[in-house]
């Protein structure tokens, strides 16, 4: 049986080719034939890295072939630039100023006749400003990087202020519905009233791991082997990157506040952070100098029946960000690495999110399950962009 016809057509141009970029842009290779029985087609325009962008040469024909798309993450993971892709044909690159030129260019020529979805897969800050003009072009816009909704409140406003127009699931518990649930709850009149949880599946992960005894250090190295923490761990282990999911979701449940007026914890001193030493030096030689006082906060938990867990908690007073000690028997104590009861060759991070409203406020709703790495940060990237094509509607 021949598939669907094609009744949404959505342009992509992808910002950031680092593991939750290239693993997209593999999801929506492999994902083609389902998507092609739903009759949706993702045509990815342009690619962003950090210094260029490689863009196809027709815009509103053809995107980026497959097969490029399959070299450009083999190039990427090896550290070879997009340039390296130009024989290929069929595309142009663009550098430094010139790329973010050609990304406005194409927001502007697209928002305004086939529409675009721009795709932020980045770490950085550095892509607001393009964001805040794509939105103004009309574009939609999908994000996994948290930054441009954790800076200034007036930047938040503008890019959330036509909310059919955005999703950023990806940006608080990497495929789990925490955005979609919370929205769900406002939307039907219920005042959400507490969330409590822990919101890193990477630090879930490290502080359940340190329970079976091993060290500090080693385990954080695993963490970062298995593309679950950020590329420099510290924006995990310094609690920032936990503030800035607690921050988005106080900014959605109306909170009008910024990074300052989170309480959040490090679990390492100033001396050891990115501006006394590269990431690298970190990972030598710094991580090992916080074996032991970890291992004396494991150790003084255990002695009490306790285990620790790196805990957010916003409410109407403010939010909480930092390690607390639980009772090993409770819901978040029983949080392990992994959510099965037969630990895998590969562990999971797990993430559990509570969420407590005038419905919800004996028994909260809660949401469990891997909260973070590559793949699955990327499937659900891929789910925000997918739930955009009623927008795409081609027309007869």
């Amino acid at each position: 049986m021949a598939p669907p016809a094609v009744r949404s057509v959505l342009p992509v141009v992808l910002l950031g080719c680092g593991g939750v970029g290239r693993q997209l842009l593999r999801h929506i290779v492999s994902c083609r034939p389902l998507h092609a029985n739903q009759g949706v087609a993702i045509r990815v325009v342009g690619v962003a890295d950090s210094s260029s962008l490689l863009v196809a040469e027709d815009l509103h024909s053809n995107g980026l072939d497959d097969a490029l798309l399959s070299d450009l993450c083999t190039a990427k993971s090896t550290g070879s630039p997009l340039s390296a892709l130009l024989a290929r044909g069929q595309c142009q690159l663009f550098s430094n100023s010139e790329a973010r030129r050609k990304v406005l260019d194409t927001a502007s020529v697209l928002g305004k006749t086939t529409g675009l979805v721009l795709v932020d897969c980045s770490a950085t800050y550095d892509t607001v400003s393009m964001l805040k003009d794509a939105v103004d072009c009309g574009c939609c816009v999908v994000l996994a990087n948290k930054k441009p909704l954790t800076c200034a409140y007036k930047d938040f406003e503008k890019l959330v202020s036509n909310f059919r127009r955005i999703r950023f699931e990806s940006t608080v518990g990497a495929g789990l519905p925490v955005i979609a649930s919370v929205t769900r709850i406002i939307a039907s009149g219920d005042p959400v009233s507490r969330i409590v949880g822990s919101l890193s599946g990477t630090l879930g992960y490290v502080m359940s791991e340190l329970e079976d005894g091993k060290r500090f250090s080693e385990v954080v190295k695993t963490a970062k082997s298995l593309g679950y923490t950020e590329p420099d761990p510290r924006d995990d282990l310094s609690g920032m990157d936990v503030a800035r999911k607690a921050l988005i979701l106080a900014r959605l449940l109306g909170q009008r506040i910024s990074m300052e007026d989170i309480n959040v914890e490090s679990l390492y001193p100033s001396e050891l952070g990115p501006d006394a030493m590269s990431t690298k030096e970190f990972l030598e030689s710094g991580l090992a100098q916080l074996d032991k006082s970890i291992e004396e906060r494991v150790k003084s938990a255990s002695l009490k029946g306790n285990v620790l867990r790196y805990v957010c908690k916003i409410e109407s007073t403010g939010c909480q960000v930092g390690i607390q000690e639980v009772p090993k028997n409770s819901a978040l104590g029983r949080l392990r690495g992994s959510d099965n009861v037969v630990k895998p060759k590969e562990p999971t991070s797990v993430s559990r999110v509570e969420i407590y409203s005038r419905c919800y406020e004996n028994a909260p709703l809660v949401i469990q399950g891997a909260g973070a790495g590559n793949d699955t940060t990327a499937a659900g990237v891929l789910a925000d962009i997918v739930d955009l094509q009623d927008l795409f509607l081609k027309t007869a």
